[in-house]
């Protein structure tokens, strides 16, 4: 019978970092810096789980963002551009992403729970490796180290939304069927990424880059609170395709369960 064999975490959002700070902060500091350039932390946010300089050429190309940057400096951002912010990005990022490596709530019990099935745990991120090879031991000092990580630069193949970095776990964990693996993540590009490696996928509506809350803002929340930064999270994901959507890792659990009977079911994803 058809169970789970392996769950494949983003990190940011996911994981680690709960709202998905580190990332999207150090882009507003790296325009800042690199070109005395502003734009919003909500602007940063629009393109999450991408490769980096991906993201910034996404961002650079946001309707509002390209008109500011024509009217501050009359030409188009342009490639030369993207490589210098992203230069001042990574150092930044190398520094700082150790500093946002505390764990989603429920995380640590979760995997735990997981391997005790004997289920594997894989990862991949947005990250290159330089910041993920920082980020590693400090998740691991925190309780959470994977059985795989991959890094968006690993693969000649490229970063999301392709499904290569997913593959490259199933083959690093010798998983044998697509259909028995999960791809959980706080962002569009890696439910895409999910789906497009044929796995089922979880999207995380309260933890990650969608609602954008910080870990006391939601433990503080009340329900209408909650329920707005839900709405719009739900409301992001709409058109993802991603066939759970819960609020946290805390979760997901009950996700897997229900996997399990689907797959025993004969279902696939």
């Amino acid at each position: 019978m058809k169970q789970v064999q392996a769950v494949m975490f983003d990190w940011a959002g996911t994981v680690v970092d709960f709202g998905s700070f580190a990332p999207t902060s150090i882009f507003v500091e790296a325009f800042k810096r690199e070109y005395g350039f502003d734009i919003s932390l909500e602007e940063a946010r629009v393109p999450m789980g991408l490769g980096k300089w991906d993201h910034i050429k996404c961002v650079g190309e946001l309707p509002e963002v390209a008109q500011r940057w024509l009217a501050q400096f009359g030409k188009p951002m342009d490639t030369n551009d993207i490589d210098k912010i992203y230069q001042t990005f990574m150092p930044l990022q190398i520094a700082k992403v150790a500093q946002h490596a505390d764990l989603i709530p429920g995380t640590k019990s979760v995997v735990d729970g997981f391997r005790e099935q004997g289920i594997k745990i894989g990862s991949c991120t947005g990250y290159p490796r330089v910041v993920l090879n920082e980020l590693l031991p400090a998740a691991k000092a925190n309780g959470f180290s994977p059985d795989c990580a991959v890094a968006t630069d690993d693969l000649a193949a490229g970063g999301r939304p392709a499904p290569y970095m997913l593959l490259k776990n199933m083959i690093e964990l010798a998983v044998d069927d697509v259909k028995t693996c999960v791809k959980v993540d706080d962002s569009i590009p890696g439910i895409t990424e999910g789906l497009n490696a044929g796995m089922w996928t979880v999207a995380l509506l309260l933890s990650g880059n969608e609602a954008g809350l910080t870990q006391q803002e939601f433990e503080a929340a009340d329900t209408e609170r909650l329920a707005q930064a839900r709405n719009k999270a739900k409301d992001a994901f709409a058109m993802s395709g991603a066939h759970y959507q819960i609020d946290t890792v805390a979760q997901l659990p009950e996700v897997i369960a229900d996997i399990n009977r689907r797959l025993a079911q004969g279902e696939r994803p």
